[in-house]
């Protein structure tokens, strides 16, 4: 049995495949339910997958499929699934559209933000119209989005000015991951996480940073690196 708010997020996503075989962004579902953050809709996506009313296809940001529908569920449906063209991917970041796959059929298109600069919160760096192909092999499970790196606070880490990072979504992360951190809800960096106690330590990778360190609710983790890719 489905909560009243399961019901209609299973409403909004079946609507938007039929009509767009696209999943609907997580901005575009929390406004349709008029929620006031994301993380509401986490929630109720984890739950309408544990009840196997929809999953998640492996490799694809934010790529919804619906498996079954309640009975009071009125929604014309074809007879079976329309394909998806084959250069396209199903699902978008933030309201991207949808990316087509590389020339090769190798590999996905990931949305690629912008710089990751100080001063700028990630949800601003925001870039509709710009992708990266990634080899499928690089990706995690879950969601993905890229950013071009700016500085050399990370080069001893192999990580250099200029370089193309792959950002898994999550707002957790293993101590000495190296993660995408907003820092007092202004500041967004790609530095080492450290937990130390109740303070957090985002530690650099170059002798010539300072490691700052910041309490518990200063720091919300945006990302965790599981990819890189260097132009020569």
């Amino acid at each position: 049995m489905l909560t009243k708010k399961q019901h209609e997020l299973l409403v909004f996503i079946d609507k938007r495949l039929n009509e767009s075989g696209v999943s609907p962004s997580f901005e575009e579902m929390k406004e349709a339910l008029g929620l006031r953050s994301k993380s509401g809709i986490h929630r109720l996506i984890t739950g309408l997958v544990e009840r196997g009313f929809i999953r998640r296809l492996p490799h694809r940001a934010r790529a919804l499929e619906v498996l079954r529908r309640p009975e009071n569920l009125e929604i014309a449906r074809p007879a079976s699934p329309q394909p998806m063209p084959e250069n396209v991917i199903s699902g978008r970041f933030g309201g991207a559209k949808a990316a087509p796959l590389a020339a090769d059929g190798d590999g996905i298109a990931l949305p690629l933000l912008g710089r990751i600069a100080a001063g700028t919160p990630i949800e601003a760096l925001r870039d509709n119209s710009s992708f990266v192909a990634v080899p499928p092999s690089m990706l995690a499970s879950g969601e993905h989005y890229a950013l071009e790196v700016d500085g050399e606070s990370m080069i001893d880490a192999g990580i250099h000015d200029g370089d193309t990072v792959i950002i898994q979504r999550t707002e957790t992360a293993d101590n000495g991951a190296i993660v995408v951190a907003l820092v007092e809800g202004s500041e967004v960096t790609l530095k080492r996480l450290r937990r130390k106690g109740a303070s957090i330590a985002l530690e650099p990778a170059n002798k010539a940073f300072e490691t700052r360190i910041f309490g518990p609710d200063q720091v919300r983790v945006q990302g965790r690196l599981v990819g890189l890719m260097r132009k020569y």
